[in-house]
């Protein structure tokens, strides 16, 4: 099953990758179309679970597909702070975009067998994955409230150790990883950037994985929600870019989903050492995180607008000439 899993996965992301080979803008059609197919290609995996294993499978495969894809989306902030940060071309950004996200995937696979050895170790470890999560929770909540209009993305130690020892060409040459610059092989920005996105997300695989282990301990299930997750990312990038602004309490309904399944995780190792507390069912976790999203969403909306509709109405306030106000 891994195999074949692995090898179906493999032969989507190489369509997806040839029939977009070529560099170009991603239109708002183009990524609505694939946004769809990976949703649906989810839905259909989750649907064969259901087929073949029963309900319980399915349920943890749906429900860590939903979590992952809302932690995800908050890569997307990010994302767009990296694009800027490296000036990259708008018609080069599918391909970057797309190689970051399978060095991403490549990652992630690793953290979920380290996890998956842990948790199989060492029961307790769920008391600890339980208490980071809340803690997660509470400093996402945190950041969300002293967060700065002018955030900028910051460089990881690996990725300035890779500049220093390697070298990086001045500008982009195509879609190039590797030049040959005085008669000295150089990476090119396009493979920089694309590391940067790769790398980066390892940060938020810290608490995503542990996250979804609360949800389910099948390696198997964590890895393809992951992988369903990731691979609509790249098109969720270019369909939502501009709503992301708009989307000002999604933090904070991160936060509660996060703090969520942290009280679930401990709640599980406490049952599990024979006290007796309720244990939270998949289908409970899964109705509490989607109506986090749905209400986090709608909230978001409203604010954003009534904060447009404030803006518009200062402006036209401050561009009114003086002798035309009545005292």
């Amino acid at each position: 099953m891994w195999v074949l899993t692995i090898v179906g996965l493999a032969a989507l992301i190489a369509v997806d990758f040839f029939i977009g080979r070529k560099p170009h803008d991603v239109s708002i059609k183009e990524a609505g179309i694939w946004t769809i197919v990976w949703i649906t290609l989810a839905g259909l995996f989750g649907l064969g679970l259901l087929f073949f294993g029963g309900g319980q499978p399915s349920g943890e495969f749906f429900a860590g597909f939903i979590t992952e894809k809302s932690l995800s989306v908050d890569n997307l902030f990010v994302f767009v702070l990296i694009m800027a940060k490296f000036s990259v071309p708008s018609q080069y950004q599918q391909r970057v975009l797309l190689i970051g996200v399978l060095i991403a995937l490549v990652l992630r696979a690793v953290f979920i067998a380290a996890g998956a050895a842990i948790i199989a170790s060492f029961s307790w470890v769920f008391y600890l994955f339980g208490a980071f999560l809340i803690w997660t929770a509470w400093k996402l909540i945190q950041e969300a409230r002293s967060e700065s209009e002018d955030e900028e993305f910051e460089e990881n130690k690996l990725l300035k150790a890779a500049e220093r020892r390697f070298g990086v060409a001045d500008r982009y040459h195509g879609t190039k990883l590797w030049i040959q610059e005085n008669g000295k092989r150089v990476m090119t920005p396009m493979l920089v950037v694309m590391l940067a996105i790769g790398t980066t997300d390892v940060l938020f695989a810290v608490d995503s994985i542990p996250a979804i282990f609360g949800l389910t301990q099948d390696p198997y299930i964590v890895f393809t929600a992951n992988a369903f997750a990731l691979m609509g990312l790249r098109q969720l990038y270019f369909l939502i870019g501009g709503l992301l602004k708009k989307l000002v309490h999604l933090s904070y309904g991160l936060s509660v989903i996060l703090g969520f399944i942290g009280v679930k995780l401990v709640l599980q190792a406490l049952h599990e050492s024979g006290v007796g507390v309720p244990k939270i069912s998949i289908p409970v976790s899964l109705g509490v995180i989607c109506s986090v999203l749905i209400v986090t969403t709608i909230t978001s909306l409203r604010a954003s607008k009534k904060q447009a509709a404030a803006e518009a109405a200062r402006g036209g306030s401050e561009g009114a000439p003086k002798d035309s106000i009545d005292v």
